[in-house]
């Protein structure tokens, strides 16, 4: 049966854009993909790729530390409170070297770093000049031109960990492998469950080792409890730009998360 892959180069340099690399790693989880079994649906251990730990990072990051979401009772955060795994610290930042955006925002207010979360702890929520004055705050830098909008975080970024992709991997029992996430839709901003389907590479693991491809499925997870308290297993040392799939980037690393929940396959 055939089967798909796919690569992507996200840089702020020309010289740093490899196409034929990125051709030649696509052809491998092609290849590597043939013949997928099926699984049942369930709860699964998996390892995120950085492409796929972005583009469900990007729910929380445009509905929940949204201040104007915050302000009218639709986002899940609260403030102070450890909602997630000690291990994760994420910030937004258009003056990072590595970062895509400009320095100022839709109103002209200066960028600089904005913590959102520091050792698990929610801390931080942006805003453009509208949201800011409804919560008695300053403007963060975070207007995309639409007030209808709010504060929107456009150049996210996950402190990476000390581990080879490999080595998470090679840590999981069995669990799935997940290259890539698409029809991504959230389903409850209050609590972060979303829904979507894997694609370019889904492959299971046992023991250590990836045994075989998977054929597509469907998940439907809390972004937020999947990378809660005591659920990060570990962080790549694989911290890379990768699209979003809302327009945005964020530099991220691979995850090791302890339970991802799988709910169907590519046709329910």
């Amino acid at each position: 049966q055939p089967a798909d892959g796919g690569a992507q180069a996200v840089s702020t340099r020309w010289g740093e854009l490899d196409a034929a690399a990125c051709g030649v790693r696509a052809a491998a989880t092609a290849r590597a993909g043939v013949d997928p079994i099926d699984l049942p649906p369930g709860d699964y251990e998996v390892v995120l790729s950085p492409r796929a730990v972005a583009a469900v990072l990007s729910f929380p990051a445009h509905l929940g530390f949204n201040g104007k979401a915050h302000a009218e009772g639709r986002s899940f955060v609260r403030p102070g409170e450890r909602q997630w795994d000690p291990s994760i610290d994420i910030w937004d930042d258009a003056t990072d070297p590595r970062a895509l955006g400009v320095p100022w925002d839709a109103e002209g207010t200066p960028r600089r770093r904005h913590d959102l979360v520091r050792a698990g702890v929610s801390v931080g929520l942006t805003h453009d000049r509208r949201s800011a004055r409804l919560a008695g705050d300053e403007p963060t830098g975070h207007s995309v031109g639409d007030e209808a909008l709010g504060g929107v975080p456009t150049d996210l970024f996950l402190r990476g960990g000390d581990a080879p992709p490999a080595s998470l991997v090679g840590r999981v029992e069995r669990g799935l492998l997940v290259s890539d996430l698409w029809y991504n839709r959230v389903l409850d901003a209050k609590t972060q469950v979303v829904t979507g389907l894997t694609r370019n590479g889904l492959f299971l693991v046992e023991g250590g080792e990836v045994v075989g491809a998977v054929r597509n499925m469907r998940f439907t997870q809390s972004v937020v409890e999947a990378f809660g308290p005591g659920r990060v297993l570990g962080l790549g040392d694989d911290a890379q730009l990768a699209g979003t799939g809302e327009g945005a980037t964020a530099h991220v690393p691979s995850a090791r998360l302890a339970s991802w929940s799988f709910t169907g396959n590519a046709q329910g």
